[in-house]
């Protein structure tokens, strides 16, 4: 990721994820749990992997991912994700898949992944998936620039 691109998430998500120090300890940098959260999702590493790497504790890694996500898709869910809902959107989206990417008719692209998971107590093999783990399938629909649909 270009420093660009994080310094202007950081700019914009930094507020929603800035905590004050207290007398006990030092509330961490938005910018630490913001790079953290960047890590673990683009390339899937654990928490314990992430606290060697940012020498913070597993456990507060685990308490400011799932904030930091949230204020990410509080920020640019306005921007990023939509759903058309009249006729000319539709088709607009249509003409731009032709433009772009050659592909005529198109109102979306659709795909898939496995999202791996730790076993749900008493679930047997409900999550268990045909690549050998645990997981919960995440589908998404974009347009042709990749922006995600949500109805």
């Amino acid at each position: 990721m270009p420093p660009e691109m994080f310094d202007e998430i950081l700019n914009r998500v930094g507020p929603r994820i800035q905590r004050r120090d207290t007398r006990l300890r030092k509330a961490l940098e938005p910018g630490l749990k913001l790079a953290v959260t960047i890590r673990h999702l683009s390339s899937g590493d654990k928490y314990p992997t992430l606290q060697y790497d940012f020498r913070v504790a597993r456990n507060t890694i685990s308490m400011f991912v799932p904030e930091v996500c949230q204020a990410i898709v509080d920020e640019y869910k306005v921007e990023a994700i939509s759903c058309p809902t009249t006729q000319r959107e539709w088709r607009d989206i249509a003409e731009e898949f032709q433009r772009k990417w050659n592909v005529p008719h198109a109102c979306g692209a659709l795909d898939g992944k496995h999202i791996a998971i730790r076993c749900p107590s008493n679930t047997g093999s409900l999550f268990h998936n045909y690549k050998g783990f645990f997981s919960v399938v995440l589908l998404a629909l974009v347009d042709a620039d990749y922006k995600f649909f949500v109805d």
